[in-house]
């Protein structure tokens, strides 16, 4: 069978994912494409269902039962893409509880743009970064904004959302890295074994609360013409800075 109606229940339901307010309420996030929907399979986090659009000729790595085949227009309806590869997930969304990171982690401290988020989430798994906190004030990475911007990053970090508080207290005997142009160059610190690398708000930067808890203060050297980087080109640089004996052998 066929979908062909936007009317249907469960077509609305799905649309509604595109909000935060819906992905609240039902638990579920969206996924979408051909390489994203067979890394999100490859993941083993859990498939609610798969939709496919009838002229898609491509590979569906989830079981028959979980797929259904909808119109084309109506796929161009559930998709949130520019150019629909034609097959899209509802992804239950994990809840991990807060704790300790294992080792090297990221602190988002009011991230807000979701293509920020998703791009750095995408930069921590490849740098090796396996844990993300993320405050409240942050931009949601299960929009699909960040989602697409993650490439498949968001599947193999583990993150954690919670008030700023709260993560403090699980961060309180990691060290803190925070970025500011008085701090000492990145490229020649010593960082410690284990650390919480810390990237603020992209306008406000790092909130007081955090800031006061940092132990160590870094910057990226720049020429006097230019005096920011975007959030997420300067945390690429500055995680794989910090990690760069991960990498050199």
């Amino acid at each position: 069978m066929i979908l062909t109606s936007k009317n249907n229940p469960l077509i609305k339901e799905t649309v509604s994912l595109k909000e935060k307010k819906g992905r609240k309420q039902l638990g579920l996030f969206l996924v979408e494409g051909v390489k994203m929907a067979v890394e999100c399979q490859r993941s083993g986090l859990e498939t609610d269902r798969v939709f496919i659009a009838q002229s898609y000729q491509g590979e569906n790595p989830f079981p028959e039962e979980k797929t259904v085949t909808v119109s084309d227009d109506v796929f161009r309806f559930l998709s949130d893409e520019k150019t629909p590869q034609g097959i899209l997930c509802r992804v239950k969304l994990p809840t991990p509880a807060l704790k300790t990171p294992t080792g090297k982690c990221l602190l988002l401290d009011g991230v807000s743009d979701p293509g920020n988020v998703g791009a750095i989430i995408r930069t921590a798994n490849a740098a090796g970064y396996r844990e993300v906190y993320l405050t409240r004030e942050c931009a949601d990475p299960y929009a699909p904004k960040s989602v697409r911007a993650s490439m498949s990053g968001l599947f193999f970090t583990e993150l954690y959302i919670g008030e700023k508080a709260d993560i403090l207290a699980v961060l309180s005997d990691t060290p803190m890295i925070v970025a500011d142009m008085s701090g000492e160059n990145v490229f020649t610190f010593s960082a410690p074994k284990r650390f919480a690398l810390v990237i603020g708000n992209e306008g406000n930067g790092i909130s007081a609360e955090v800031s006061q808890k940092a132990t160590h203060t870094v910057k990226i050297p720049m020429r006097e013409t230019q005096e920011s980087l975007n959030a997420a080109v300067a945390a690429g640089i500055t995680m794989y800075a910090l990690n760069k004996d991960e990498f050199i052998k």
